[in-house]
């Protein structure tokens, strides 16, 4: 990526050679996610040039020194939420707010990734929209080899976000009502948590019928169609008064205020969606205190992705977390642009570069 608003360029750029903690993958696949877009549009601010994707698994081709995670032929998922393991949010068990500036290389050195002396920028710690990345150990986990990584690269980001923002932000117990607004990748995510974490009503709410219907097949108990109306008195009607857990995963104020309108007292509102940079929410401030509403904001599912996600990944292997589903195409990186087109137009849950 160069430029804001532009399509995405194939370019052969250099990898440094690792050095301590440092860790070259091999890319196998990796998912096209929403907060790409983001950037690519210009409402997640970034430096550039950059190569994009942050949704990977790949294979382990060589470790720098001191490396002691990972091993060369392992198989590994990759996370943004890349930790340093020192600083105040990872030593009180909350990693994934760690900025993991630490595990950056020091301005003045020589970047991990250039181009003919120009340096690129590495996205949030990984870069995967290429056919290796060089990263820091932490920015991986070691998962088995025995389960597809075209299916596993979704647990990168969307899967980890939806299914911890259920198991580890809001803590579903078993028979409370749930809504999700937005049945993208992590929207499905969420409603397949929903359902593993035994929730007695799982409200989806899109505007594209196929979205509700690949939701409905994937653990909702009811849909709602928002192109048909407001479908805030629908949700309430259906259960009773609201839901005692209502997730918003689109990132628009409209729907942010939805959420928390169908939230029932006593309720708790989730937000997930990356509300765009400078962009405000008006959220009805009688109503959260005189009926007790809470709001939650959640970065990727609260996780702390090396248990989370080889649990995620036993999930997918009994059957309970379905990934299959969830991908609408595997394309080559020459395609990735067509990947963005199909976000945009909303023809696809989850799109797959596949480099092999």
């Amino acid at each position: 990526m160069r430029a804001v608003g532009a399509p995405l360029a194939i370019e052969d750029i250099r990898l440094d050679t690792p050095r301590a903690r440092e860790v070259v993958v091999r890319t196998v696949a990796t998912g096209v996610c929403h907060s790409d877009l983001h950037v690519l549009e210009g409402s997640l601010p970034n430096p550039l040039p950059t190569v994009l994707g942050h949704e990977p698994a790949g294979v382990v081709e060589a470790v720098g020194s001191e490396v002691r995670h990972v091993a060369p032929g392992d198989h590994v998922i990759g996370c943004l939420s890349a930790f340093c393991g020192t600083c105040e949010y990872c030593v009180a068990g909350r990693p994934y707010l760690c900025d993991g500036e630490a595990l950056m290389r020091p301005a003045g050195d020589s970047p991990r990734l250039a181009k003919d002396g120009e340096t690129i920028t590495q996205f949030v710690h990984l870069s995967a929209f290429a056919e290796r990345m060089l990263v820091h150990e932490n920015a991986l986990v070691r998962i088995r080899t025995d389960v597809p990584l075209d299916r596993v690269a979704l647990i990168g980001c969307g899967v980890t976000t939806g299914l911890g923002a259920v198991f580890n932000r809001a803590r579903v117990q078993a028979g409370q009502t749930t809504a999700i607004i937005g049945c993208g990748g992590i929207g499905l995510a969420v409603v397949q948590g929903c359902r593993i974490a035994g929730a007695g009503r799982i409200v989806a709410v899109d505007t594209v019928p196929w979205k509700l219907e690949l939701a409905a097949r994937l653990g909702a108990t009811d849909v709602v169609n928002a192109a048909e109306g407001n479908p805030v008195p629908r949700v309430v009607e259906t259960t009773a008064g609201g839901v005692d857990y209502a997730f918003e995963a689109i990132g628009l104020p409209a729907t942010v205020r939805q959420a928390v309108r169908m939230t029932r007292k006593g309720g708790t509102t989730v937000m997930i969606g990356v509300v765009p940079a400078g962009t405000s929410v008006e959220l009805p401030g009688a109503d959260l205190v005189l009926r007790e509403k809470a709001i939650l904001g959640c970065m990727m599912g609260s996780n702390r992705f090396r248990t989370d996600m080889p649990r995620y990944v036993e999930l997918y292997r009994s059957g309970q977390l379905r990934l299959d589903e969830m991908i609408s195409a595997r394309i080559p990186l020459e395609r990735v642009n067509e990947a963005f087109e199909a976000m945009r137009r909303g023809t696809a849950a989850r799109t797959v570069v596949v480099f092999e």
